[in-house]
């Protein structure tokens, strides 16, 4: 396969033979909890469970299989900030190669360590992806090994492709596929695989409203690059590949934005009912489903994939608390008080009338900002959803209790 050529059916059957004993075939799992959310048979593709913690084995694996001696005999580099460097390590130690990882110097210790017990080198360089995707470019140069592009290249398009021949297989009539997207790498070897196996199939993309280039571009009919910024660093990109988008712009049936706080409740929806660890890139399938962003006939089978569950214990703790209070099961509340005796008893003794479990709380009773007779508290409180959360800020407020939740947006949606 040249550079020039898009991989057909046969092109995408090959990859998947080659990745046999190679990548897992991971389990597609019915999702009860979101089927009866939706009204569609909501389906995971469990890709968080894939060697290394994602899909980008199964491109890496295609396309440094396919190099030839002499290439392998140079070596390969990538820039990666995480899930992409790990599956070309893994795959350059499969097939007998030296690799070299190019991360930015802010990359994660648990990173670095995992491309480096995989058997790469790993290179720090600048203070962001762009900054190590250059370097990487310039270390090839000069070494002469070969590069190997996270999305924009025919054979890693055709290895993610080996994800829809899975899904398809599993699920005979699926009638409709949901990728997270970065750069498009995944949802075009998707759409490519997909639809050649069952034309009706609808792929929908995915993005995070921080780093909606491909979503943009979809809209336009033409590339756009724009600054990126989100939680969901595994589709952090500012602009589609050109080889990506134009799958995308023919085979690709829709592109979604999710908002922040809605992937945070994806992360902690697919921890507590699914039992899954997944990164915030992998969930924003399952935002979009939380979120009703999907317009799908009704009972239409919907698989979701979860591209990855690279997620840094550091930060994890950090998602779980954030998709609480954005699902309502926490809530966040300041209350101004009369600074004299029995106030703090008459805010306290309502919450657990209602059934509240009290987190944590702060009494400030001299504090900037406050006027001398008041005193400000701030409480962390357990919640059953956002009703609940109405309810208990509706009790307060009718005693007379000057309480103001901290995330409104919660409240608006009852």
């Amino acid at each position: 396969m040249t550079d020039r050529e898009m991989p057909d059916l046969d092109g995408i059957r090959r990859a998947q033979a080659a990745l046999r004993g190679v990548a897992y075939e991971t389990p597609l799992l019915p999702s009860d909890g979101l089927s009866k959310l939706t009204g569609y048979r909501v389906f995971l593709k469990t890709e968080n469970l894939q060697r290394t913690g994602s899909y980008k084995l199964r491109g890496a694996y295609t396309r440094i299989a396919g190099l030839s001696d002499d290439q392998r005999s140079r070596g390969v580099i990538a820039a990666s900030a995480g899930n992409h460097g790990q599956g070309v390590a893994l795959a350059a130690r499969l097939r007998g190669v030296r690799a070299a990882i190019v991360l930015p110097e802010n990359a994660p210790l648990v990173k670095v360590a995992a491309i480096q017990e995989l058997g790469a080198q790993a290179i720090l360089h600048g203070p962001s992806y762009e900054a190590a995707y250059q370097h990487a470019l310039d270390l090839a140069r000069r070494d002469r090994s070969t590069f190997i592009h996270p999305f924009d290249d025919w054979q890693i398009i055709a290895g993610q492709g080996t994800v829809a021949l899975e899904i398809c297989a599993q699920l005979p009539d699926v009638g409709a596929i949901l990728a997270p997207v970065g750069g498009g790498g995944l949802i075009a070897g998707t759409a490519l695989a997909a639809k050649a196996v069952k034309p009706g199939t609808r792929i929908v993309g995915v993005q995070a409203s921080g780093a909606a280039a491909v979503v943009e571009s979809f809209r336009a009919g033409r590339r756009q690059a724009r600054p990126a910024e989100t939680v969901a660093d595994g589709i952090k990109v500012s602009e589609p590949g050109e080889k990506t988008f134009g799958v995308i712009r023919r085979a690709v049936d829709a592109m979604i934005a999710v908002e922040e706080e809605e992937i945070y409740r994806a992360v902690v929806f697919l921890l507590e009912k699914s039992k899954l660890v997944v990164e915030p890139a992998g969930a924003v399938g399952v935002a979009a489903l939380l979120a009703r962003r999907v317009d799908l006939p009704p009972a239409t089978p919907v698989v979701a994939i979860l591209s990855g569950g690279n997620v840094d214990p550091n930060l994890l703790h950090h998602f779980i608390e954030s998709g609480l209070v954005h699902s309502g099961r926490s809530l966040l509340l300041r209350a101004r008080l009369s600074d004299r005796p029995g106030q703090l008893l008459r805010l306290l003794a309502p919450l657990t009338e209602r059934r509240v479990n009290i987190l944590n709380i702060e009494h400030h009773r001299a504090s900037w900002g406050l006027p001398v007779d008041v005193s400000e508290v701030l409480l962390h409180l357990e919640t059953r959803g956002p009703e609940h959360c109405a309810e208990v800020v509706a009790t307060l407020r009718g005693l007379g209790l000057d309480v103001e939740p901290l995330l409104p947006t919660v409240l608006e949606e009852t």
